[in-house]
């Protein structure tokens, strides 16, 4: 039993919070590609990552675990995003550091559902079986690639005080 649930239950409530995290960051992600803040979707991400990576710990084990410290490395990049978006408000270099705090706890997110692919998938873990060999390599390069070149395309992309000081000229048609 964890938190009053059966195991069982508790495992799916962790990978439906996981999965709720992943879909509204990659929404985030999109967002800032195209200098959109998404505030919505933007809580809902910061909170359901967070809430994986806690719920991750309660999950009985006897020792520590590399997803222990995914987790750490994880809640420590949400407090740096969390305050960097709500305490800095993203002003001057407090945007890039949030954008890469957010995408550094997303992309951690991403390499444990690939784990867990390699892992539960029986296609997958034939390839893997050690989570050692080269196709789970290879996938897991892949992913950081695409998370670092989405990551250098947000921090270039995303500037949301430039939409806010100019609404006003595009409202009455002087901005072009």
């Amino acid at each position: 039993m964890v938190l009053g649930m059966s195991l069982s239950t508790f495992t799916t409530l962790h990978v439906v919070i996981s999965l709720i995290g992943i879909g509204s960051g990659l929404f985030v992600v999109w967002g800032l590609l195209n200098n959109k803040r998404f505030d919505g979707a933007t809580a809902i991400f910061l909170v359901t990552t967070v809430l994986t990576s806690i719920t991750g710990y309660l999950f009985p084990v006897e020792r520590l675990m590399p997803s222990h410290i995914v987790g750490a490395i994880s809640l420590v990049a949400l407090a740096v995003a969390i305050y960097a978006r709500y305490g800095r408000h993203m002003e001057r270099s407090w945007r890039s550091t949030y954008v890469i705090s957010a995408m550094i706890s997303l992309y951690l997110n991403v390499f444990v559902l690939v784990v867990q692919l390699f892992l539960k998938v029986p296609a997958l873990h034939a390839l893997a079986p050690n989570g050692k060999e080269p196709p789970f390599a290879i996938t897991q390069v892949i992913v950081m690639v695409i998370f670092i070149a989405l990551a250098i395309g947000a921090v270039k992309k995303f500037h949301p005080g430039t939409i806010a000081a100019l609404e006003p000229a595009l409202k009455n048609g002087k901005a072009s």
